[in-house]
């Protein structure tokens, strides 16, 4: 599979660590009236994927703490999205 993001390619595992690790700043994390969210919004089309973080008793550091767990699961999401509308750019 390919980076939507710049020319690494690889398999869909290796593409998934090389998006955390290399990529982790296209997955913004916030907070709104008390909920936590990341956000991720995919290069290729006006898609964007937004899901709740499930809360741990409203711990302030929470995402910061976790940040890179959330990401992994954010990449994922996003890889299913890359399979499913983008096969072809993607390289699947």
């Amino acid at each position: 599979m390919m980076c939507p993001y710049c020319a690494f390619e690889g398999s869909r595992g290796a593409l998934h660590a090389h998006l955390t690790d290399s990529h982790g700043e296209e997955c913004a994390m916030t907070e709104s009236w008390g909920n936590r969210f990341y956000r991720l919004d995919c290069p290729l089309c006006d898609a964007s994927l937004r899901r709740q973080v499930k809360p741990r008793l409203r711990d302030p550091t929470f995402l910061e703490e976790y940040g890179r767990e959330i990401r992994i699961v954010a990449f994922d999401q996003f890889l299913y999205h890359l399979q499913t509308e983008h096969e072809e750019a993607a390289g699947a």
